[in-house]
C-alpha cells in the first residue's frame, strides 16, 4: 500500500487569484487580497493532487492538522505557486511540508497533516452521524 508514498515525494501546483479567492468575498476581511482561507484550501488541494492517486482503490486522504503563517498578500490576476513535500509517513499519518509563492515572494508555509481513510468506512460512519439529526 505505502511503497509509492515515501518522505522526500513532491509536488507543485499553480492557480491564478481571481475574484472568488479574495478575502472581501469570504469574510475573511474586506482586502481585495488572497484570502487565508482559500491559500489553505490550495495548499490541502495540492496534497490531494499529489497524494490520492497514490492510494489502492478504496482509499482517500482527509486532512486533520493545519498550521498555516500567511506571510504577505497576494493580489487578483497574480499566479500562486504552491510547493508540497512529503516529509513523513507515520502508517496511515502523512506530515506535509508546503510553501506557497506568488510572483513576487514566498506568501505562506505551511505544516500539514493528512490522514488516509478507508474511504467506504469513513461514509457509513458519517451517514450514521447525519441520521442522528434525522432521527431528532
Amino acid at each position: 500500500m505505502m511503497a509509492a508514498l515515501e518522505a522526500g515525494l513532491t509536488h507543485e501546483a499553480s492557480v491564478i487569484v481571481d475574484e472568488d479567492h479574495l478575502a472581501s468575498r469570504w469574510g475573511s476581511g474586506h482586502a481585495r487580497v488572497l484570502a487565508t482561507p482559500m491559500l489553505v484550501a490550495f495548499c490541502e488541494g495540492a496534497a490531494v493532487e499529489m497524494i490520492d492517486h497514490l492510494l489502492p482503490e478504496g482509499q482517500q486522504t482527509v486532512g486533520m492538522l493545519v498550521n498555516l503563517r500567511h506571510l504577505a498578500a497576494t493580489p487578483p490576476g497574480m499566479k500562486v505557486t504552491v510547493k508540497v513535500e512529503l516529509v513523513e509517513v507515520d502508517r496511515r499519518r502523512l506530515r506535509l511540508r508546503i510553501e506557497a509563492w506568488d510572483e513576487v515572494e514566498r506568501i505562506g508555509e505551511m505544516e500539514h497533516e493528512r490522514f488516509i481513510i478507508d474511504t467506504e468506512r469513513f461514509y457509513r460512519r458519517v451517514n450514521g452521524k447525519a441520521a442522528q439529526l434525522t432521527d431528532r
